[in-house]
């Protein structure tokens, strides 16, 4: 087809409008660090996850973690669970994953993590969804944690003092609750920290110069400690799936 040579320089904003170029149709997509398939199976676990806590089987708290209490016994869900064996100076047994991968919130991106929740809300249970620093501690970000008192919190420490909690309900505790944490560079040193219960905004905290720090991911089912004592003596459970780790 030929067109007059000004008609056809007439039409070039028309022309432009109805096929724009791709890279500016679509938005840009986010890279897939930890699938929402990580728990599907056992290898897909230990694919993405560690048994026990970066430094060991014991953190804060009564329980000492076993890597038989910590399995895929549904498909696409992993069962962390504790049981009382009274023995001293751990009364428990129980469960915690960590990520093998490291993540750090890169100057002018961010993090996602996200996941479904059946979480223990008993005295003396602590089930927790949450990020530390790999070099040191703190910064500490709680994307959840529940301390035995029916509530929820989301935490994120500066420094041992400096501590910024938001605690709400947590109700129907035996249903699956969706928990999301948005991390993104603030200024080019600290990170903003959006936290969503079930696709409701709960809090907005501030980690300071967390930028380009590198931060250890865990899933763990303390017992006692924080969350008070005793503790149960029958069996608990927490189960956790849909984890999914996404970037910018």
């Amino acid at each position: 087809m030929h067109f007059p040579g000004a008609f056809f320089l007439a039409l070039l904003p028309s022309l432009a409008l109805a096929h724009p170029h791709p890279d500016s149709a679509l938005e840009k997509r986010s890279q897939t660090l930890i699938p929402t398939s990580c728990f599907d199976s056992t290898s897909a676990l230990t694919t993405f996850f560690e048994y026990h806590y970066p430094w060991g089987q014991t953190h804060n708290g009564a329980a000492i973690m076993w890597s038989g209490h910590s399995q895929i016994l549904s498909p696409g869900t992993l069962t962390l669970w504790s049981t009382y064996t009274g023995s001293s100076p751990y009364s428990y047994d129980s469960g915690t994953v960590y990520a093998k991968q490291q993540f750090t919130v890169a100057q002018g991106s961010g993090l996602t993590f996200s996941a479904d929740f059946i979480a223990p809300v008993a005295k003396g249970t602590w089930p927790a969804f949450w990020l530390t620093g790999a070099n040191s501690w703190p910064p500490e970000v709680d994307i959840a944690e529940w301390k035995g008192n029916g509530m929820i919190n989301f935490n994120t420490f500066n420094t041992s003092s400096a501590v910024q909690v938001t605690q709400i309900p947590y109700n129907n505790p035996g249903s699956f609750h969706t928990i999301r944490a948005v991390l993104e560079d603030e200024n080019g040193s600290d990170v903003s920290i959006k936290f969503y219960m079930d696709g409701q905004q709960t809090a907005h905290q501030y980690a300071h110069g967390l930028v380009g720090q590198p931060l250890w991911l865990i899933i763990d089912l303390q017992m006692e400690g924080s969350s008070g004592s005793p503790g149960p003596k029958s069996k608990t459970n927490y189960e956790i799936k849909n984890l999914q780790v996404t970037q910018p």
